[in-house]
C-alpha cells in the first residue's frame, strides 16, 4: 500500500482529498501546514511514497516544501495543488523537482489518474529489473537496472520523471519525438494537463546535463514540434 502525506490548508479540500484516497486504497497522513509537511516528512510518519503539496498556504509554502523533499528524495513523487491563476508557481514547483501539478478545482476521476500515475512511476523505481543493462550516448551512460545516468563517470541528480525522459530520448536517439508522445510515455494517455509540463522537465534537465543550458547539445528543440536527443558529436 503507497503511503501519501496530504498538505492542504484549506479542511474542505483536505478531507475530500483524504477520503477518496483511502478509498482508492492509499495509507494517508494529512496536515494543514508546510511546518507540519516538513515534520511529517522528517518523523516517524516519514517514508512516504508520494506527497500531494498546495501551492499557497501561510508559513511555508509549498514550493518550499517540495524543495526541501527533492533535496533530500529524489524517488518519491511530488504533485502540487494550485489555483488557476498561480501560473508561475506552478513553473517553479516543476523546476524544484514535483513530478505534476493539479488545478482547482478538480474531480475525483482526474485526483485519482494522477495519484495513480505517478505511484506506477515510484513503483518502477522501487522494483528495479534483474537484469543489468546500460545504454551509452557520448559522454552519458544511462544504467537501466539503478536507474541511474552518468556524465563523464560522473553520477547526474535526476528525479524519477527526467530519468525517464532520459531514458526515451536514450531508447530513441537522434529521433524528433513530439510533446504528445513524450507527455503520454512519461505521464500517461490519460494524462489531464498540458504538455507544458514537458518544457519545463526538458529545462531542469539541460540545466544538468548542458555544458550550455541555453545553447544545449544534447537535448535539441524542433520547433513547433518538440525535442531530439543528439550525442553531441
Amino acid at each position: 500500500m503507497k503511503k501519501v502525506l496530504v498538505c492542504e490548508d484549506e479542511e474542505s479540500i483536505r478531507e475530500f482529498i483524504v477520503i477518496n484516497l483511502k478509498r482508492s486504497g492509499y495509507d494517508v497522513v494529512d496536515v494543514n501546514c508546510g511546518e507540519d509537511a516538513i515534520k511529517a516528512f522528517e518523523g516517524e510518519e516519514g517514508s512516504f511514497d508520494i506527497a500531494l503539496l498546495d501551492i499557497m498556504m501561510p508559513g511555508i509554502d509549498g514550493v518550499e516544501v517540495c524543495k526541501h523533499f527533492r533535496q533530500t528524495n529524489e524517488t518519491m513523487g511530488i504533485i502540487m495543488l494550485s489555483a488557476k491563476s498561480q501560473e508561475m508557481d506552478k513553473i517553479s514547483s516543476l523546476m524544484m523537482g514535483a513530478d505534476d501539478y493539479i488545478t482547482k478545482p478538480f474531480s475525483i476521476s482526474e485526483l485519482i489518474a494522477r495519484v495513480d500515475a505517478v505511484a506506477r512511476r515510484v513503483s518502477m523505481v522501487q522494483s528495479k529489473p534483474e537484469t543489468s543493462s546500460v545504454i551509452t550516448s557520448g559522454p552519458f551512460s544511462l544504467n537501466l537496472k539503478s536507474r541511474t545516468v552518468y556524465k563523464n563517470g560522473v553520477q547526474v541528480d535526476l528525479t524519477q520523471v527526467e530519468y525517464q525522459i532520459m531514458e526515451y530520448f536514450f531508447k530513441n536517439q537522434n529521433t524528433a519525438l513530439d510533446r504528445s508522445s513524450i507527455l503520454n510515455r512519461i505521464w500517461g494517455e490519460s494524462y489531464f494537463g498540458d504538455d507544458k509540463i514537458v518544457d519545463v522537465n526538458i529545462r531542469r534537465i539541460r540545466m544538468k546535463i548542458e555544458d550550455e543550458p541555453s545553447n544545449p547539445k544534447y537535448i535539441l528543440t524542433i520547433w513547433g514540434f518538440g525535442y531530439k536527443w543528439s550525442s553531441g558529436n
